[in-house]
């Protein structure tokens, strides 16, 4: 069984940029140590892509904050992040979840049987709503998220997602 690490989002404006929080400044070292247990070969990365056309779409209007504008220091995931995965696949998705990546995995469980495991942020908005892509694409591929290596924009709503996707049968470890 092939086991693949999906880190999600692990970008600059939202660890200490625009959308920062000491929770995911929290989780750097971790999702480092995590992605270091995979096989170079075994690693997706999603980033959060956006245009400085930002705010005039549907999302901006919701969330009024500029922040993974393409080609800016906040939308370039984490140095160290970075130099732990530089022969990961790397998915620009210009919103929560990323059908490209689903898409991808999919393709990759038709070979061989494969078990999938997501880290990153946000754990309330696009490790959740991948999570759920992906368990609706691959009911029955194993699904698991490291709480540990996830924060939420708060607290309450990091712990709402963990049980939102136990409930779908997303493990979470």
């Amino acid at each position: 069984m092939k086991k693949i690490l999906v880190v999600i989002d692990m970008q600059n404006d939202f660890i200490d940029g625009a959308l920062g929080t000491a929770e995911a400044v929290g989780i750097v070292d971790k999702v480092v140590k995590k992605i270091r247990n995979y096989p170079a070969d075994c690693i997706y990365a999603t980033r959060d892509t956006h245009g400085e056309d930002y705010l005039e779409t549907w999302e901006g209007r919701y969330l009024p904050v500029k922040h993974c504008i393409k080609g800016t220091m906040g939308w370039e995931i984490r140095k160290e992040v970075a130099q732990t995965m530089p022969q990961a696949l790397v998915i620009d998705k210009p919103t929560f979840g990323s059908e490209e990546l689903v898409q991808r995995l999919l393709e990759e469980s038709k070979g061989e049987e494969i078990e999938i495991e997501l880290v990153g942020l946000c754990t309330d908005i696009c490790v959740v709503t991948n999570a759920l892509l992906l368990k609706t694409k691959l009911p029955e591929t194993k699904i698991k998220v490291d709480a540990a290596c996830c924060a939420g924009v708060t607290p309450e709503s990091h712990e709402a997602a963990l049980l939102t996707m136990k409930m779908c049968q997303v493990e979470v470890v």
